[in-house]
């Protein structure tokens, strides 16, 4: 079950990065932005957003599977370690500044997942 698990939530992670990083490639595309059909035309006339039509199925369906089996709490929160790989990706991909705030940011989110997994286990292994 842990494999499961391992699986389930790197998917969730993977499909989960790919629709943002599909976003930002399909907006830096479609510029300048403009509420007009041409604009419209430009969004959809490159590969991103469907990208990023993929990568948000995915995810919905990995995230339905996983909260068949997983409880809530840690699967929230540890759904959310794509903040952390799109802020790396951002770094390699975009050029985007990685400072202090960013990195404590991100241990944070690590940390919280964490103890709320190590929660969950105790409370499993208690009852």
């Amino acid at each position: 079950m842990k494999r499961f698990y391992l699986i389930g939530f790197l998917l969730l992670m993977a499909f989960d990065t790919l629709a943002q990083l599909s976003f930002k490639y399909a907006a830096m595309h479609a510029e300048p932005l403009s509420m007009t059909t041409e604009w419209l035309w430009r969004v959809f006339g490159h590969p991103w957003i469907y990208g990023a039509f993929v990568g948000y199925i995915g995810a919905f369906f990995c995230w339905m599977t996983l909260l068949k089996h997983v409880p809530v709490g840690p699967a929230f929160a540890a759904s959310h370690l794509e903040i952390v790989s799109v802020m790396l990706l951002s770094v390699w991909l975009f050029n985007e500044h990685l400072g202090w705030p960013q990195l404590l940011a991100a241990g944070l989110i690590i940390l919280g997942i964490v103890c709320l997994a190590l929660g969950e286990h105790r409370e499993a292994t208690s009852s």
